[in-house]
This record gives C-alpha cells, structure tokens and sequence, in this order.
C-alpha cells in the first residue's frame, strides 16, 4: 500500500465523511489499478457532497474497467444531471458521447 494511501486512510480515520479525502483515496486506488475500492470511495464521496460531475467520469471509468458497462452508464447518466446543474455543457456533451460508445459494446 503506497504511503499516499496510509496517510489519507488515517486522516479518514479521524473525519470518515471528509470529501477531500474521501475523493483523494479513491483516486489514489484508481491510479493503482484497485477498480473496486475506488468505487467504494467514490460512492461515498458522492453520498457526502455535491460534485459537479468529474467524480462520476472516474467512477464510471472505474465500472469499465471491472466491466460493469451497465453500471458506468448508470453513473454517466447521473453525472450528466450534475454536470447540468452546474452548468458544464462540454462535460455533459462528453458524457452522451461515452455513453453512446458504451451502448455499442452491449
């Protein structure tokens, strides 16, 4: 486990619920290749704050690479909504379009 890694699952220790290190885990886990424990992470990020859509791009990468397709359509489709709330049309344009690729594979 990387030093990076120890640090911020001992901060979460003391704060569980803090988004910046709740987000920093997953990411870190995501870089190493560890799909299942980033989506955890990100699963519980997005039930504590309010992204604005990056999260769910990560997360929904993180289902194709254990090939949940399904999954990481469900999860662009809710980032779409989020990216529309905060007014990030090149994000929700770049959303349909995974989406659209991901429907092909099915």
């Amino acid at each position: 486990m990387s030093s990076r890694i120890e640090a911020l699952m001992k901060a979460l220790e003391k704060d569980p619920n803090n988004p910046l290190g709740l987000y920093g885990l997953a990411l870190e886990f995501y870089k190493e290749g560890r799909y299942e424990d980033a989506i955890v992470y990100l699963k519980k990020y997005l039930s504590v704050y309010d992204d604005q859509g990056a999260a769910y791009r990560t997360l929904a990468q993180a289902y194709i690479n254990i090939g949940d397709i399904e999954q990481a359509i469900e999860t662009y489709e809710r980032g779409i909504e989020q990216a529309r709330k905060y007014n990030h049309p090149t994000m929700v344009e770049e959303f349909r379009q995974e989406i659209e690729r991901l429907k092909s594979l099915l």
